[in-house]
């Protein structure tokens, strides 16, 4: 598959343009990429997952995950390896009763009490689609047609930057087919173009690309490989500048990776290929006010159709 690009010429930002985010989106809590979402910011959120769940696809089964997950899960899944920079591990004070109060109590001398902490069974979701692959692997082999899946999910990742485009806390929605190689590729090849379609019709400047997550001195055999294979695409669009634009959409696909991982198997007994079409809610909803202003009322007639704003 060949590099797609598009751009819509009437949205086009001014070079360098930054989002004011904290006026009319966010209040700051203290902490970099946290922060206090707005009625504003929330009315245009509700209104994209309405216009994404008039776009899911016929026969998905609907899945809302909680923000956390098996830690063996991500553990055997192999996030680790590529993106051990990200995830976030949830950690108790455990033991008696005592020993509790007794940590509690020394911090009120100075005492550092995270030191007691423990690793619980519980990582924070790095992504949406995560726990599917072990739950369709419990559920036995997969019908003829494959399985399809509209899962959503407040996900974490410990983003270094300050950058408005990558939050710590954000919100997931993902579109997951499990089935034949031939299928699962069809889905995407299929999902690229609806990608494109929906960006048009939000008014977005965007272009799509192949794309990689390398991480560290190994991940970037894997990266080149990634690419090579054109397994990853992302559709990008200005957040905080036109010449640096953000994935908003993403159309991975997987291989046999969670096939093997988990042992999904079609009826006939192969393994079977998945395939996920992400959209970061938070970032889309970004690029919408950074394409269109915090006025709703100025926003494009079309879009605000679009959204039924």
């Amino acid at each position: 598959m060949s590099i797609d690009v598009s751009i819509n010429e009437s949205q086009a930002l001014v070079a360098e343009r930054t989002l004011p985010v904290f006026d009319g989106l966010f209040h700051s809590t203290g902490i970099n990429g946290l922060y206090a979402r707005t009625g504003l910011y929330e009315r245009v959120v509700a209104a994209l997952g309405a216009f994404i769940s008039e776009h899911r696809p016929d026969g998905a089964e609907v899945l809302a995950f909680p923000p956390v997950m098996s830690r063996a899960q991500i553990e055997r899944q192999g996030y680790l390896k590529s993106f051990p920079n990200l995830l976030g591990v949830v950690s108790c004070l455990c033991g008696s009763e005592r020993d509790v109060r007794h940590v509690v109590e020394s911090a009120d001398y100075g005492g550092d009490w995270t030191l007691a902490l423990s690793t619980s069974d519980l990582v924070l979701s790095p992504a949406a689609c995560y726990p599917v692959y072990p739950m369709v692997a419990a559920r036995g082999p997969l019908p003829a047609k494959g399985a399809v899946f509209d899962v959503s999910c407040d996900c974490f990742r410990h983003e270094p930057s300050t950058d408005i485009d990558r939050l710590q806390s954000f919100r997931m929605r993902e579109f997951v087919r499990v089935g034949s190689p031939e299928q699962v590729i069809r889905f995407r090849t299929e999902w690229i173009e609806r990608g494109r379609a929906m960006a048009k019709r939000l008014g977005l400047t965007f272009s799509v690309v192949v794309a990689s997550d390398p991480f560290g001195r190994g991940g970037q055999l894997a990266a080149k490989s990634q690419a090579e294979q054109e397994l990853k695409f992302e559709l990008l669009a200005p957040i905080r500048s036109e010449a640096s634009p953000t994935a908003v959409m993403s159309f991975n696909y997987h291989q046999d990776h969670f096939g093997v991982t988990w042992g999904m198997t079609s009826e006939a007994g192969s393994t079977a290929h998945s395939v996920c079409v992400a959209f970061g809610i938070d970032r889309l909803v970004l690029a919408l006010f950074a394409a269109h202003g915090l006025q709703l009322g100025q926003w494009p007639s079309s879009v605000r159709e679009t959204l039924r704003l």
